[in-house]
């Protein structure tokens, strides 16, 4: 079965749109995001346009706010600090990657983890780890809630997580091994958690022979169908995070999106699997919505 990130990101838009709406309906003033886009990637420019664009979409406020990429980084923490101590800002985000003179470690830093709603912070990084509320990084996020739309229990299962970036690998390794009763605020299925998860990277020895013996395996090592069919048992659940160009002159832009994952060999095999694109990406800009109104409503009330 494929597991439909755009029509679950879809019906998660129409429950926020009506939670909003409900908020207005009481007087009182929309959640408000800010996104901070330093320079002129056009991957990070159709990213920020896209986030803005589910904003509108529930009726949560947004604002760009553009830099130069010869900004310098003494101007972006300035303007960080600025956001912070912002009341009509609820949540922020300063869209990665940066320039390469820019720390993004202190960039990170300087951010009020209750306005962090990428959930990328040591504190709100501290408190995953935890098992404390947090404002959990938006992909992990997304991956838990698309398993919990779809009844995909974790409890006793192995987990297979391949990639250790900051981003995604480490937190949902985090989440899934929590124990169920540490669910997080506004998030579904309690059944999520109790897993044995083991953490795969470029220097893991046998992966094939590792991958298994997953249950489940989430793939975000950012490497074009790493994971094939020879590497996975029967009735597996496949999480797909990557997304890659590869060249391919029948199409019309010369490349075509595949995933970290050889979907067409693989999902034959598969119970569950996330397609690229359409899968985990849709949920991930949907889940900095979900932290953008809990942000909204823990500094507020």
């Amino acid at each position: 079965m494929i597991l439909d990130g755009k029509q679950i990101a879809a019906d998660i838009r129409a429950e926020l749109k009506e939670q909003v709406s409900e908020l207005l309906a009481q007087g009182k003033r929309a959640p408000k995001l800010a996104v901070i886009l330093v320079g002129h990637n056009p991957a990070s420019e159709t990213y920020v346009a896209n986030k803005i664009k589910a904003c509108q979409e529930v009726g949560i406020d947004a604002e760009k706010i553009a830099y130069d990429e010869t900004i310098t980084q003494q101007t972006l923490l300035t303007e960080i600090h600025r956001l912070n101590n912002d009341p009509s800002i609820d949540g922020f985000i300063v869209q990665l990657p940066l320039p390469e003179h820019i720390n993004e470690s202190a960039v990170l830093s300087a951010i009020d983890f209750r306005k962090d709603v990428d959930g990328l912070t040591p504190e709100n990084v501290g408190r995953t780890v935890q098992g404390l509320p947090s404002l959990v990084s938006a992909t992990p996020r997304g991956i838990r809630e698309l398993l919990a739309r779809y009844n995909i229990a974790t409890e006793g299962k192995h987990v297979v997580v391949i990639g250790r970036s900051n981003i995604v690998g480490k937190p949902i390794a985090m989440l899934l091994m929590q124990r169920p009763y540490l669910s997080l605020p506004g998030m579904s299925a309690s059944s999520l958690g109790d897993a044995t998860v083991t953490i795969c990277h470029s220097k893991t020895q046998d992966l094939d022979a590792i991958c298994r013996t997953a249950d489940i395996i989430i793939v975000a090592a950012g490497s074009p169908k790493l994971l094939t069919a020879n590497m996975v048992k029967e009735g597996v659940v496949v999480i797909d995070v990557g997304i890659n160009r590869v060249e391919d002159q029948t199409t019309p832009r010369g490349y075509r999106l595949v995933g970290d994952v050889d979907f067409e060999n693989v999902a034959p095999k598969a119970s569950y699997i996330t397609p690229v694109p359409g899968g985990v990406g849709p949920m991930t800009i949907v889940s900095l919505l979900q932290n953008t109104l809990q942000a909204y409503k823990e500094n507020n009330f």
